[in-house]
This record gives C-alpha cells, sequence and structure tokens, in this order.
C-alpha cells in the first residue's frame, strides 16, 4: 500500500514580515482602519495588487491570508464597489477575499448585508465570468476560484441577500434547460407543474426582450456549466502529463454538484436537469477516473454525487421514499424500457419477455444490449426520453461505450442505502485510516476540497440526516484511532530480524506483541444475509510488565475495543524513527482489524464474566483474551481470499492495541445511530421539518402548539405578587382575591390563549378584537395543603428573584413544544433549567423529565441544585459514571438509590410500627410493605372516616383546627403510599432487577450525559423507557448527533412519539464541540451543534439579558456579541464589585509582551505553541498578587494554547508552586477547558505573536473575557491582535487603557479604595517581564526582611509586653546563622541559575525535597511562618528563566492547597 505524501504545514506569517510586505504599505496607505488621514480610492491598487500579488503567487494562502487580515475587502474593495469600477481584477479579488473568510471560518456576508445595492450587478458578472472560455480571459484556475465562490453562495441560503440571487438560478424555470420531450415527459408526471409552467411562459412573454434574455441566460446557467465542465473534463488525457488546474477545476465542480443535490430548496428542479445531462456517465467514462494518482480524490467525490442524485426522496415533495416506492420506481424504468424494445426493437424480443429480476443486473443488461449498434441504443434512449431524437438518415454522433453506459447504468439493480450501510464494517481498516481525502492529517489548510459529507443547513431526509453524521462521526475516531496506532506502534519499534522475522525493539503502555491468534467461532448468517451472525477469536499475549500496566490489560472489559495489526517491517533492527516521514514505509504496516473484547479467559478456558465476585488469579503471564470480530469485515476477507487468491488476513496479526476507555466509545455510538436507520425512527410531529431545516422555523414554539395549557401553577416561582407583576411587563395582572394579605405565593397564572394557529381573530375593521384581553393575565394565589406537623414537612422554596426573561424561559419550558434559551455567561441558565424541571414535576407529576448534558460535572451542579428545591429525592436518578463526583453525602445512581429505596422502607416499617403501637393493634403489622398495606386499609382509613363523621363544625377554629388534623393525616397517607411504591423491591430480589424497575416505573426525573445516552440507547428501548419532556443544558457544545440520539431513547406508542417538551439551554457564541480533525470541523462543519443550527434556521429563542457574575466594565468586553445584555442590580451595589483590585489600578487591563531574548512565541512540536516571555510575566503577576494578599485559590492562570499550560504550570513549579507564602492558581489551564466556570481574578496569555491563530474564532474571546468577576489581565503581543476585524469590539476597549501594566505596590489586600478612583498611594509603571520579576523578587525579600524585623522585636520585649495569644517563638528552633537558613531556603526553591543550564526535561521532573522537620518549621499553624529565618527565598529573576517545555508535565504538577500569606507590620 503506497504511503501517502505528507501535506505541508502552511505557515502564518510574522509580525515583521506583514510590516515588510507590500500589501500593508498599501493597507496603511489607503486602507488600514487605525489610519486617520488615508488616501483617495484608486482603481489602479487594485489592479496591481490582483496581477502582483495574487495571480503571480498563484493565489498563494499566505498572500490573500495578508490581504483579508488587513480588512482589504471590508475597508476598501466592497465599500468603493460599483458598475463603473467593476473589473475582472476587481471581481476575482472580492471572490478571493470571500473565499478566503469561508477558509479561515469567520462570518464572511456582513460586508455585503451593510451595503446590498451593487451585490445583484455583482453577482451577475460572477455567473458571466463563470461560463467564459478557458482560453479566454479567465484562466482555468480563475474559474475555480468562482466555482468556489458561488459553492459558498448555493450554501448559505439563510442570507436572505444571497438567497434572492442565488433562487433565479435553481426554480422550475430552469427546466428550460431540458431537451423538449424529457420536459414534456416531466409535466406530464405531475400535472400541477403544467399550470405553472403555462404562468411561467405567461410572464415570459410581457417581459421586455432584454430582461428576458436576461432571465433566460439564469434560467439556463447551471445547464451551460455542466456542458462546459465536460468539455473540460473530456480535455484530460489517459496517461499523458495534465495540469493540476484542470484536475482542480473538476473537483471542485463535482463538490458544487454534490451540495446542489444534498440540499432540498435547490435539489429539487436541478435533479432533473443534472439527470438530463447524464453528467455521471460522462464522468464515469472518462480519463481522469482511470488516472490513479490525479483521479483517486475525482473517483470519490463521483461516488458521493452517484449516491446523491439516487438517493431515496420524492423530489418535489420532499417525502422520504420507502423501500418499496424505491423498489416500485425501479421495476417502472425496466418495464418502460421492455415495452419500448416489444413495441420497436424485435431483435430485443428475449429482453422484452423476461421477467425483471432476471434482466436487472449489469451483466444481462450488457449481454442484452451490447451487441446492438450505435444508431439502435439511440433510438432506445431517444424512445425513453433520454437523448434527442435521431434524423433517420443521420448515424449518432455519440460513443457507443457511452450509450451502452448510459442504458446500463440506468436500469441496473441498485442495493439500497440501508443494505449497504448494514453491510459496512464499523472498524475503520488501514486502507481508510491513512487516506487522506477522507481522514486528512492536521495540517488540513482548507485549500482543497475532500470527499467528506458536510452538515449545513438542511438535510433531505431523516436517513440522510443520519447517515452523514454517521460518516462523519466514524471518520472523526478514525482520525483519533490513527494517531493512537502510529503512536502505540512506532514505541514498539517493529524492525526486521536477520531471519526476515518481526522483533520488537521497544514496548508500549497500550499494546502487545500477540503470541497466537486463532479464530474459534464462525456462526451461521441470519436468513437473508451473507455475513455470519458472530465471529469469535482468541488473542494470546505475555504480559511480561509492570504490574499496574498488567492490570490494566487484565482490566479489559466486555465491549472495549481493540485493533489487531500486522506489521512487516522492512527496516534492519536499531533504525531510528522519523516522524516526520511517512508512518506505514516505516514500520511496515500492512493490515488494522478491530475486534471487540467478550473478557479474559480462566485456566480451563472458560471466559471470566464481569460481576460482584472477585476475579481468579491466574498463574504465570500468558493471557488469552476471547475477542468478537467484525462479521462483516470478516465476510468481506474471506470472499477476497477465496475469490482473488489473497492471503488471509487472520494469520498474520502480531500487535494488539488497546485504548483509553474514555476515548473508546466510537464503536457503540456508530451501532446506535445505525440501529436508529434501521428502525422506523420516529420524531415527533411538530419537531420533524424544523429537525431538516424546513418549514416555518417557528412553528414548534409554545405559541403555535395547538395543545397549549391555559392554566399554569407557577408554584414557588415568584417571590411576592409584585416579584409577578414585574416579571410581565406590559401585562395587565388580575388577582382572583382583593386582600393584600392572601396575595401570597404559589400563583396559578391563566394565560390568554389565542385560538388556531397563533392567528388572531379579527373584526370587521381588521382591528385586533380583545386586545387587552390578550395582555390579561389571571392570577390566582393557592395553599399547599399542609403536609403535617414535623418540620421536615415543609416544602423547600425557590430563593431566586427571576428577571422578566428568565421568566419567559420559564413559562416557555411549562408549556409544550420547543423552547430555545441564550444564555449568556453569568445569566443564570442552570437556575432557570433547574426552576423549568421543578415545575414541570408540579404540574404534571405523571410525567417523565429526562435531563441531559455534555459534561459530568454540568449535571453535577444542576443536581446539586435540583435537591435544593421542593422535589423528592426518590424520583431522582443519575445514570453514567459521574455520579461519585457528585458533591452530596446520597448516591444518585442506580444502585444508591435502590440502597435509598431499602433503607427508607425500613424507616417507614418502623414508623408503621409505632403508629400501630399507639394505636394498640395487635398483630405484626410491620412486617412487609403488603401488611402494611393491610393496616392502613383496615385499621387507618376506618378510624379516620369514623373521625371524620364524628367531628362536627365548631366555630371559626374549626377550619384551621381540621386543616392540621388533614396534614397529620396526610404524613400518614404519605407513609403508606411510599410503602405501596416499594413494594416491588420486595418482589424482585436481584440489584439489578431493582434498578430496572427504578429507571422504568419510579423515577420521574433522569440524569445522563449526552454520550451515555448515546451508548445505552439499545439498553434503554429494550427496558421499555418512556419520556415526555427533554432539558438539555450545554446544548451549544453537543454534537449533532448526540443531541439528536436522546429524543429517540423510547419507541414509539402507535407510531407516533410521546415526547411533549424540549427545552434546549446554551449559548452559541461560546465553544461549540471539540472536533480534533482540522477537516472535519473547518470543511464539514461538524463543529455546529444543533443549538447553532436550529439559531441560524430563524427558531425563536429566549435570550436571557441579565448577568451577575462580572463588573459592569468587565461585562463590556464581551456583551456587544449579544442582542441587549445588561447587568443585575447587584453587579452595581454590592462592596466586592464596587471595590477596587488591590495594587492594580485598573481592573482590566491588556498589557503588551515584546520579545523575550530576541523570541516571542515558539513551537517545540506541531500546534505546541509556547511564548516564554508572557508565561514568565503572568507567573510574575500572580506571584505579586499573592505577595499583596490575594488569596491563591481566588486567581486562575488561562491561555489559548497547551503547550503555554504546561509551560505556566512548569514555571509555578520553579518559581512558587511549594512555597507557602505564594502556592498555586486554582488553575492553569486553557480557554477551552475552562468554558462554563469562573472565578474572581483571570490572568489571560494570548501566546501568538506571528498570526492570530485561532484566538480569531469570536466565540473563543467570548469564552476568554467572560470568565473574570473582579479583575481580568491579558499579555498579548497588542501590535497583532488590535488590527484583526473580528475581535475589534473587544480589543478597541482593551487598547484605550495604557498597555504597560499600572500596580500600586503599597497597597495591600483588601483595599478600601473604589474602583475607577485615583488611589493615594503611587503608582508604578511596569515596562516588561524582567523589570516585573525582579521587583517582585524584591518585594519579597523585603516582605521577609519585615517580617524577621517584627520577629525579632517581639524576642527582645519582656514577657508582659506580648499581646495575648501571640506565640513567641522558642529560641531553640532558631538556626543558629543565617547560612544555615539560606541552605534551607535553597532546598525549598532552587535559584534559577542554577537550573538555567540544565535541560527542559529536568524543569519538569523538578520536586522540591523538603524535609519534614524543614517544613514543620517554615508553615505554623496559621499557615504563615513563625520563624523569619526559614521564609523560602524567591529566585532572582533577571534574564535567565526556565527554558520552554516540549512535552506536558500535568503528573508532576500538585495542586496542593494555598497557605494564608504574611501580613508586613
Amino acid at each position: 500500500m503506497a504511503a501517502p505524501a505528507q501535506p505541508k504545514k502552511i505557515v502564518a506569517p510574522t509580525v515583521s514580515q506583514i510590516n515588510a510586505e507590500f500589501v500593508t504599505q498599501l493597507a496603511c496607505k489607503y486602507w488600514a482602519p487605525h489610519i486617520k488621514k488615508k488616501s483617495p480610492f484608486d482603481i489602479k491598487v487594485i489592479e496591481d495588487i490582483y496581477e502582483k500579488e495574487i495571480v503571480k503567487s498563484r493565489f498563494a494562502i499566505r498572500k490573500i491570508m495578508l490581504l483579508e487580515f488587513s480588512q482589504y475587502l471590508e475597508n476598501y474593495l466592497w465599500m468603493n464597489y460599483s458598475p463603473e469600477v467593476s473589473s475582472k481584477a476587481y471581481l476575482m479579488s472580492i471572490c478571493c477575499m470571500v473565499n478566503e473568510k469561508f477558509r479561515e471560518n469567520v462570518p464572511a456576508w456582513e460586508t455585503f448585508k451593510k451595503k446590498p445595492d451593487y451585490f445583484p450587478f455583482f453577482f451577475k458578472h460572477i455567473l458571466k465570468a463563470g461560463l467564459a472560455e478557458t482560453d479566454g480571459e479567465f484562466s482555468l484556475h480563475e474559474q475555480t476560484v468562482l466555482l468556489l465562490f458561488l459553492d459558498h453562495c448555493f450554501n448559505s441560503l439563510e442570507v436572505d441577500l444571497i438567497r434572492s440571487q442565488v433562487q433565479q438560478l435553481i426554480s422550475l424555470p430552469m427546466w428550460m434547460g431540458l431537451q423538449p420531450a424529457r420536459l414534456e415527459l416531466e409535466l406530464k408526471k405531475t400535472p400541477k407543474l403544467r399550470k405553472f409552467w403555462n404562468l411561467i411562459k405567461k410572464n415570459d412573454e410581457k417581459m421586455d426582450p432584454e430582461a428576458r434574455e436576461q432571465a433566460y441566460q439564469e434560467r439556463r446557467f447551471l445547464s451551460q456549466l455542466i456542458q462546459k465542465f465536460i468539455s473540460v473534463l473530456k480535455s484530460v488525457p489517459l496517461s499523458e502529463p495534465v495540469t493540476m488546474d484542470k484536475v482542480h477545476y473538476c473537483e471542485r465542480f463535482i463538490e458544487l454538484m454534490i451540495d446542489l443535490e444534498a440540499l432540498l430548496p435547490t435539489r429539487r428542479w436541478f435533479n432533473t436537469i443534472l439527470d438530463d445531462s447524464h453528467l455521471l456517465v460522462h464522468c464515469y467514462l472518462s480519463n481522469l477516473v482511470h488516472r490513479e494518482e490525479d483521479g483517486h480524490l475525482f473517483s470519490q467525490l463521483l461516488d458521493m454525487l452517484k449516491f446523491y442524485t439516487g438517493f431515496e426522496i420524492n423530489d418535489q415533495t420532499g417525502n422520504a421514499l420507502t423501500e418499496n416506492e424505491m423498489t416500485t420506481i425501479h421495476y417502472d424504468r425496466i418495464t418502460s424500457l421492455q415495452r419500448a424494445a416489444f413495441a420497436h426493437f424485435p431483435e430485443l424480443y428475449d429482453f422484452a419477455l423476461s421477467n425483471v429480476a432476471e434482466v436487472d443486473t449489469r451483466e444481462s443488461l450488457v449481454k442484452f444490449f451490447g451487441p446492438l449498434s450505435s444508431n439502435t441504443l439511440h433510438q432506445v434512449a431517444s424512445y425513453l426520453c433520454l437523448l434527442p431524437t435521431l434524423p433517420n438518415s443521420e448515424d449518432t454522433t455519440l460513443d457507443k461505450k457511452f450509450l451502452l453506459e448510459l442504458l446500463v447504468s440506468r436500469h441496473e439493480r441498485r442495493i439500497s442505502q440501508i443494505q449497504q450501510l448494514n453491510q459496512m464494517p464499523l472498524y475503520p481498516t488501514e486502507k481508510i485510516i491513512w487516506d487522506e481525502n477522507i481522514v486528512p492529517t492536521e495540517y488540513y489548510s482548507g485549500e482543497g476540497c475532500l470527499a467528506l459529507p458536510k452538515l449545513n443547513l438542511q438535510f433531505l431526509t431523516l436517513h440522510d440526516y443520519l447517515l452523514r453524521n454517521f460518516n462523519l462521526f466514524r471518520l472523526e475516531s478514525t482520525y483519533e484511532i490513527r494517531q493512537d496506532i502510529e503512536d502505540s506502534v512506532s514505541r514498539m519499534k517493529p524492525w526486521q530480524s536477520e531471519y526476515g522475522g518481526v522483533v520488537f525493539g521497544g514496548w508500549a503502555r497500550m499494546a502487545q506483541p500477540i503470541v497466537a491468534f486463532t479464530v474459534v467461532e464462525v456462526a451461521k448468517p441470519n436468513i437473508g444475509e451473507n455475513w455470519p451472525t458472530r465471529v469469535r477469536a482468541d488473542v494470546t499475549i505475555n504480559l511480561n510488565v509492570r504490574d499496574h500496566i498488567k492490570d490494566e490489560w487484565e482490566g479489559l472489559r466486555k465491549h472495549d475495543v481493540c485493533f489487531l495489526i500486522t506489521v512487516r517491517p522492512t527496516k534492519p533492527y536499531g533504525t531510528k524513527f522519523d516522524r516526520r516521514r511517512p508512518f506505514i514505509e516505516q514500520v511496515g504496516l500492512v493490515y488494522v482489524r478491530g475486534c471487540e473484547i467478550q473478557g479474559m479467559l480462566d485456566d480451563k478456558g472458560r471466559v471470566i464474566e464481569d460481576g460482584p465476585e472477585p476475579r481468579p488469579n491466574l498463574r504465570g503471564e500468558s493471557r488469552t483474551f476471547r475477542v468478537f470480530l467484525d462479521p462483516n469485515q470478516y465476510q468481506q476477507d474471506m470472499t477476497n481470499t477465496i475469490q482473488n487468491g489473497a492471503e488471509d488476513v487472520y494469520d498474520t496479526f502480531n500487535i494488539i492495541m488497546r485504548r483509553k476507555p474514555k476515548e473508546n466509545n466510537f464503536k457503540a455510538v456508530l451501532e446506535t445511530i445505525r440501529n436508529l436507520m434501521n428502525t422506523d425512527c420516529v420524531v415527533p410531529d411538530w419537531l420533524h421539518d424544523i429537525i431538516l431545516g424546513y418549514g416555518d422555523p417557528s412553528s414548534a414554539h409554545y405559541s403555535k402548539m395547538p395543545n397549549q395549557i391555559a392554566t399554569l401553577d407557577f408554584n414557588d416561582t415568584f417571590l411576592s405578587i409584585e416579584h409577578l407583576k414585574s416579571s410581565f411587563p406590559g401585562h395587565n395582572v388580575k388577582v382572583t382575591v382583593d386582600d393584600p394579605a392572601l396575595q401570597i405565593p404559589p400563583f396559578r397564572i391563566t394565560f390568554p390563549v389565542r385560538s388556531g394557529k397563533g392567528k388572531k381573530r379579527k373584526d370587521a375593521d381588521g382591528e385586533d378584537e380583545g386586545t387587552d384581553e390578550a395582555k390579561t393575565l389571571i392570577v390566582e394565589p393557592h395553599v399547599i395543603p399542609n403536609r403535617g406537623p414535623y418540620p421536615y414537612n415543609q416544602p423547600k422554596r425557590n430563593t431566586i428573584q427571576f428577571t422578566h426573561t428568565q421568566i419567559e424561559a420559564i413559562r416557555a419550558g411549562m408549556q409544550p413544544g420547543l423552547t430555545m434559551v441564550v444564555g449568556p455567561p453569568g445569566t443564570g441558565k442552570t437556575d432557570v433549567a433547574v426552576q423549568i424541571i421543578s415545575n414541570i414535576y408540579h404540574n404534571f407529576p405523571e410525567q417523565r423529565t429526562l435531563i441531559v448534558t455534555h459534561s459530568n460535572q454540568a449535571l453535577n451542579q444542576l443536581f446539586e441544585k435540583i435537591m435544593a428545591l421542593d422535589i423528592d429525592e426518590r424520583h431522582l436518578l443519575r445514570l453514567g459514571h459521574g455520579e461519585e463526583e457528585l458533591e452530596t453525602e446520597k448516591d444518585f445512581s442506580r444502585y444508591g438509590r435502590v440502597n435509598y429505596v431499602l433503607a427508607r422502607r425500613i424507616e417507614l416499617l418502623e414508623e408503621v410500627k409505632r403508629l400501630q403501637k399507639s394505636l394498640g393493634v395487635p398483630g405484626d403489622a410491620s412486617y412487609t410493605c403488603e401488611t402494611a398495606g393491610y393496616f392502613f386499609l383496615y385499621q387507618v382509613m376506618s378510624r379516620w372516616e369514623e373521625y371524620i363523621s364524628k367531628v362536627k363544625n365548631k366555630g371559626r377554629s374549626y377550619e384551621e383546627d381540621m386543616e392540621i388534623a388533614e396534614g397529620c393525616f396526610r404524613h400518614i397517607k404519605k407513609i403508606f403510599t411510599q410503602l405501596e411504591e416499594f413494594r416491588a423491591s420486595e418482589l424482585l430480589r436481584s440489584g439489578l432487577d431493582r434498578s430496572k424497575y427504578l429507571l422504568v416505573k419510579e423515577a420521574k426525573i433522569i440524569a445522563m450525559t449526552c454520550t451515555h445516552a448515546a451508548l445505552k440507547r439499545h439498553d434503554l428501548v429494550k427496558l421499555g423507557f418512556k419520556y415526555d419532556n427533554i432539558l438539555m443544558e450545554e446544548a451549544a457544545q453537543i454534537l449533532e448527533i448526540e443531541t439528536f440520539i436522546p429524543l429517540l431513547l423510547q419507541n414509539p406508542q402507535d407510531g407516533f412519539s410521546r415526547l411533549k417538551r424540549w427545552i434546549m439551554i446554551g449559548d452559541h457564541h461560546q465553544l461549540p464541540p471539540v472536533i480534533k480533525n482540522m477537516a472535519f470541523q473547518k470543511y464539514s462543519n461538524m463543529e455546529q451543534s444543533l443549538f447553532t443550527r436550529f439559531v441560524r434556521v430563524g427558531v425563536p429563542t429566549v435570550d436571557l439579558d441579565a448577568q451577575g457574575r462580572a463588573r459592569a466594565s468587565l461585562c463590556n468586553l464581551y456583551n456587544w456579541r449579544y442582542k441587549n445584555l445588561g447587568n443585575l442590580p447587584h453587579v452595581q451595589l454590592l462592596p466586592e464589585f464596587s471595590t477596587a483590585n488591590a495594587g492594580l489600578l485598573y481592573d482590566f487591563q491588556l498589557i503588551n509582551v515584546e520579545d523575550f531574548q530576541g523570541v516571542g512565541e515558539s513551537e517545540p512540536n506541531p500546534y505546541f505553541y509556547q511564548n516564554l516571555g508572557e508565561a514568565e510575566y503572568v507567573v510574575a503577576l500572580f506571584m505579586y498578587m499573592c505577595l499583596l494578599g490575594y488569596p491563591a485559590d481566588r486567581i486562575s492562570i488561562l491561555t489559548t494554547y497547551n503547550g503555554q499550560k504546561h509551560l505556566i504550570r512548569d514555571i509555578i513549579n520553579r518559581r512558587c508552586g511549594n512555597n507557602p507564602l505564594i502556592g498555586r492558581p486554582n488553575k492553569v489551564t486553557t480557554v477551552d477547558r475552562f468554558q462554563g466556570q469562573q472565578n474572581d481574578y483571570i490572568l489571560l496569555s494570548l501566546v501568538r505573536t506571528r498570526a492570530v491563530g485561532h484566538l480569531r474564532d469570536v466565540r473563543r474571546l467570548v469564552v476568554a473575557m467572560s470568565r473574570a468577576r473582579l479583575g481580568l489581565y491579558i499579555f498579548a503581543r497588542v501590535s497583532l491582535f488590535q488590527n484583526c476585524f473580528e475581535l475589534t469590539p473587544a480589543f478597541s476597549q482593551l487598547t484605550a487603557r495604557p498597555l504597560h501594566l499600572h500596580i500600586i505596590p503599597t497597597e495591600p489586600f483588601p483595599t478600601t479604595r473604589k474602583n475607577g478612583e485615583r488611589p493615594s498611594h503611587e503608582v508604578q509603571i511596569i515596562k516588561n517581564m524582567p523589570q516585573m520579576a525582579n521587583f517582585v523578587y524584591n518585594m519579597y525579600m523585603h516582605l521577609i526582611q519585615t517580617t524577621h524585623h517584627y520577629h525579632q522585636t517581639l524576642l527582645q520585649l519582656p514577657p508582659a509586653m506580648v499581646e495575648e495569644g501571640e506565640e513567641v517563638p522558642n529560641q531553640e528552633t532558631e538556626l543558629e546563622t543565617e547560612e544555615e537558613a539560606m541552605t534551607v531556603q535553597a532546598d525549598i526553591i532552587p535559584s534559577p541559575t542554577d537550573a538555567s543550564s540544565s535541560s527542559s526535561q529536568e524543569t519538569l521532573d523538578f520536586q522540591s525535597d523538603t524535609t519534614p522537620s524543614h517544613t514543620e518549621m517554615i508553615t505554623s499553624e496559621t499557615g504563615a511562618s513563625s520563624n523569619p529565618d526559614t521564609i523560602p527565598a524567591l529566585p532572582e529573576i533577571t534574564t535567565t528563566v526556565a527554558g520552554p517545555v516540549s512535552a506536558p508535565a500535568e503528573a508532576n504538577t500538585p495542586q496542593g492547597a494555598t497557605s494564608a500569606p504574611v501580613e508586613t507590620k
């Protein structure tokens, strides 16, 4: 197998290179935003840039990147565009800039929306240029750029400006491009279309000739483009050299065709045009397909296009076609061919009289039609309206091969999509894993196109939706598998031994050499299938490894996935492995096959089952695992061996590789998606079209739902009647009781429900009738019945005063339908979610709610808040592995709940015993739940009924007394109700059965992560799991498919889904799901969550608009990204928000960091970016803050790259990590990892000095800016970031303040100074990092000396003068000399001068080795030092600093607690 060439990584230009560029000089003269006096517009500038910079460099990405980054499009090209100045260079420049914006994944159409007037003119010129001759004014490379621009237009139909232009190309009038006979045939099929067609003709006659000509050109555009493409394709030779421009043009054209076919609005009329042009036949017969290297990607794209042209959908109605309907269409085609043959072609009688199944294979069709002449074939095709009729005396100009392929490919039997899918192996093999067109490397630049499905706004059918997601999910996991295989196999160092075998020179933790491999079972296939039902094999390995690694191998569980690998190295023993060269040829990798563990075998050869029993101890080091192989793959391999004489793959394996369990769930998710495609997956009717991206996007909003609920009990949502009135501004609130004393929560509210589908009735004048009624809310306070005499009977209450938008979100969530809540940072998303859950629980006690989140952490936060509300904990259940992290004593996992039920049962039976005793009833009523039930029925109920009949109305206090009595009875009744519910746990004996019963019957609120839902769908459906409502938190961080699967965790009832509500809470302005491979992330748009897609489609959202996390000034750095995000009152009122940050002049500051020792950013490994100057500066500021008295755990250090994170952690380890005066920050991590968390003070390092990098994604900027509550300090190269167009709103505020750090060293923490006040202490300006480092060092030494003098003074005072409670240090513990003290200091923190020469690896492995006695002396009970001489010395920092790191060091970073700092006295 040939190893693919490694793609080159695009190196972004540095700031100095940017400044030296001709483009940058022009930008500074004509359009740069920071230049005040700009030169007037000059068309020659555009011509020059296009010819000299773009065309001359052959459209080099680097040049286009510079232009786009300089805001060329926004500030020069489009701003000055008009028909008068339009030229070829102008058009091409705009297209290049738009394409670059799409490549960079930044918004592209905003500029055009601001000035839309000339866009139609511009677009028409693009169309004209697209059809120009290839050897004319526009070169083929330029036309490829135009094709890409058009593709972006067709994929941006949600933009009104684009849609209005594109629609004219793809609507019904485009059928003008069909040949007349075909047009007639199509109109005959659908009579309704003929009416429309006649109408179009009438309208055309009314047009003036010029407009008609223009309209005709637009309608025929795509037909003409296809013809032009066919002529380019035919010019490609079979074996002579071909220019890559032609190949790229052909690839981009097929990509455009795929995108048109894969969207219903573009496909509807275009599919017929495409079919009529026979494009696929031309392509499959072309020379390009048969060129092995150049045509490989083209062939893959062609297969995708073939798949979509024959997709199982009715083009006009958009309905999915069933298996039967597809078969009927196929039979109609064959029978019409047979009829034509019978009537007109005597030589085809045999064909005409055969049954369909006999003649619909490729072989039999070629047998019947192959002998016919070209003219006869042409006549057959023209009878079927596939080609124009052939005049009698003329011969056909078409090739016989083409005519035969046209008839055969159209009529051959197709294997159905679902059959193809079921026959597909789920594990990737070596052919897919290292195919660059399908699984590109991390260096994907966004330039070329790929044979990958795209996730855009719309999908053809649910099948198409699932299939695209299936393929992408499979390939994304394949990419991760490739990384794992390359890592493990290269560590094992396979070399060729002297005798030609394999010898392993290294070892890997995750892989082992295979000692023996045997297939032990191949089970018979199911009826109608040709692959075995299961294939099992035994793999033997020798575990001569460390104990903990041995335990990991022995701990492989059922369903864990492993990979079997064959290597045949050709390199001799001792050859060095080079990571930069292709992997396959170096290790000689031949085969990769996946397998699933069934279990390890014991001494007797039986599988050791997972269970509570301890595993048997096996002797020796040889271990055998029984594994399941993929039956589909096995069948394909065996067929290949038998038919083609290939070797048996299963005799060759010599390595088995395992993966980390967390990353290894891909097979279960793929199986789930495949099962969904095989079942009739029923999505609720009200959601179906929205999920596919069609119809009215607001149709699932509660205001348009037919089953809207008029009266809702808001329970404890409102704190008072005033709170309720302020929550519905613009509404008239009518309370049913007038007495203010009775107007107390809880409230029931009756809303005006609109009649019909959201349309109000209008009276004769057209005025809205009853506008007042539509705004009137009827509020009814009600009293919760007394629950019993004990304090724990009182319900827990909500204490949060929700804002009116939060109330709207809660109201929408309680109503049936789809609710989307956009929650900017700090707006109380979780509180809203919890209140919705609580209100649904109380309003609809019989309904069950499923909670789904992206992370375990979010699920746990949600659960902790749910428990604080009035929800009975027996109704809560938490599935998955995250329940261990819940910060409560209670266990909400399945088995935890079973134990709770059993323990509660015993408690309640004890209560019954007490009650029985107090009533003096003999017998043992408290033996089981059943006996307790009889006791309640015959003893308790009879007494209660007797009591009720005897009590007569005795005055005013009667009602109050009766209420108390009823409360007591409710308490008793609840005991027996619960016991009745727990009765099942007496009947079910095993823990598993009890837990299943809880899940299916008892729990009302079930929580899990989206991954768990995808993994366990099969089991949940099998159990008969049911639910009515879904609430999703962090919805914008969940993969599209992982959001969709939770909708289908239950079987439909009578063909309908019982789902009533779907509430999604998220923020699409923050970071999307993590996709490791750039190609899937950018090209396939796999990072788009369902939440984001719904927002793009236009589904109505409730946007929370008041944040309570950060100071108002910090909020301004990101609130421009949201509609109207304001602040909650407490942000202005609370002292912590109004007080300044001690020792720092500003509450936020951007600090410019220049190169340190001539170096800015560095890159020890690909994408492992570091910046030593910034890392040292950040740590120095952290130490300064801690020395002032800031608690270290209130400070977090964030950065935008993993490399910098590891470098900062190492510097902290060296400088201050083990120093009790300073300690460690709360977290040192990346911005992406810190999403969803917050801290008071954030120090942020942006790392890059050459190119902006991925911070250009505004979502990452929003997350970075919104993590801090009180202080944000950003370290960056200002000249780079301030020019970035997307980041302007934030960086214009940041650069308005000084770019050097302003500190107030004499102001201790906490301060009384108000934020924004001039300080009374002296302000010091820090110019650079070395100055700050030295300053911190001197400050530290001064602190030690001050403390030292203070202690000396204390020692000299007579005992009476020492303040009470102050401890006098014992002189015996003092060290004899200062030299001895300094040796202790050196022990605690080494000086960097000693370590600067050591390698970076030593930097990593450094751990301070303090002896116990030293540690005791350093930290007294208060955490501060009681002996000044033993406080650790801080290393002096001048120009020597810890070297950059090139490998992660997380394992060496102890996150210890910090100690309280010493105050100077």
